[in-house]
């Protein structure tokens, strides 16, 4: 791969970090006057630790990556933007990403003025490492895979994904955000081997925290250096780094909602198949699957008159007449299948 200093949008690499006043100061102390708070309402009145340290001493052992290689964001999302933000040059750089695919990808794009190419996936919804590196020129500096995918639900071929990270000369980004729901192994585990690999994941899934917004980023410690330079000095509050923290103090719960969910997963999506508006169920390993209908739009508007919300995806490349259907409890899951059975 290029050098980081090759890769790093150059202001990036030489910017001087904002140097926050918990940030200058490590150890224990009992008398805090250095940040211009307020003394009083004990302990929402202190600014939170801007590197998150405990919060990722528990992460690092659920998820078996050191501390020091993990980023935290305000969501997945701040670290997608800060990818861009560090490593791309506005109306110089481009990236390249599987299609289709979660959209903030492109939005960010956007947002920073880089140039978005999208590489078709083949008709079972799977990458070629081949087509994404010759979509790839000098000015390439990051690819996106979102694995498993969202809206398609699938695991991206292991063996692919490798030969990206292998091949390419700038950063690959795998999004696992759905990984807890999968039986492939995580990219994680090849973090060791691969200094341009950045691996994400969220509290707001498997973890049920989707409100807390908690985004995790594993990679180098070079890598996560430079985030942190680049990420605002508080991007992550004190009552969301509790909340997490209480979280993976109850893990076993995690685990109860994952394999109950892939119990309804299973229900479901065979009360599809039987279903006469239902033409495809596409096989997932996530807590969502896509289904291609007889008139999607037709039967969206009809399940919101029946007050049931799915996501009608027919808009997007290879999904045209699909529906994404979010596995919920067992009576949400009954009243969706209910209502299409009347259709």
């Amino acid at each position: 791969m290029r050098s980081l200093s090759e890769l790093v949008r150059p202001n990036i690499r030489d910017l001087a970090p904002y140097s926050s006043a918990r940030s200058e100061f490590t150890g224990g102390a009992e008398v805090f006057l250095d940040a211009n708070e307020n003394p009083y309402n004990q302990p929402f009145n202190r600014y939170p630790d801007p590197l998150q340290r405990e919060l990722k001493n528990d992460i690092s052992r659920i998820k078996g990556i050191p501390a020091k290689c993990i980023f935290l964001g305000n969501g997945s999302d701040e670290a997608i933007d800060l990818v861009y933000r560090c490593f791309t040059r506005p109306g110089i750089d481009n990236v390249v990403a599987i299609e289709p695919t979660y959209g903030m990808y492109k939005v960010c794009a956007d947002i920073n003025d880089v140039e978005y190419r999208p590489v078709l996936l083949d008709e079972h919804f799977q990458l070629s490492a081949e087509k994404l590196l010759n979509a790839c020129d000098k000015n390439t500096k990051a690819i996106w895979i979102c694995s498993p995918n969202n809206p398609t639900g699938n695991s991206m071929n292991r063996d692919e994904m490798i030969a990206v990270v292998e091949q390419f000369d700038g950063m690959v980004i795998i999004d696992e955000a759905y990984e807890d729901f999968a039986y492939q192994e995580s990219m994680r585990k090849e973090l060791l081997q691969f200094p341009n690999l950045i691996v994400l994941n969220t509290f707001s899934k498997a973890w049920g925290c989707a409100a807390i917004r908690l985004g995790m980023a594993f990679a180098h410690r070079e890598v996560i250096d430079i985030f942190n330079k680049v990420k605002y000095p508080y991007n992550v509050n004190l009552l969301t780094q509790q909340h997490a923290k209480e979280a993976i103090s109850n893990v076993y719960d995690v685990e109860k909602w994952v394999k109950l969910l892939l119990q309804e997963r299973t229900v479901v999506m065979k009360a599809f198949t039987e279903l006469p508006c239902c033409k495809e169920v596409y096989p997932t390993d996530a807590n969502f699957f896509l289904a291609r209908m007889t008139d999607a739009q037709a039967i969206y508007d009809y399940l919101v008159n029946e007050g049931i919300i799915v996501r009608n995806r027919t808009r997007i490349q290879l999904c045209q007449n699909c529906l994404r259907v979010t596995i919920g409890t067992k009576n949400e899951n009954t009243a969706l299948i209910a209502a299409l059975r009347k259709l």
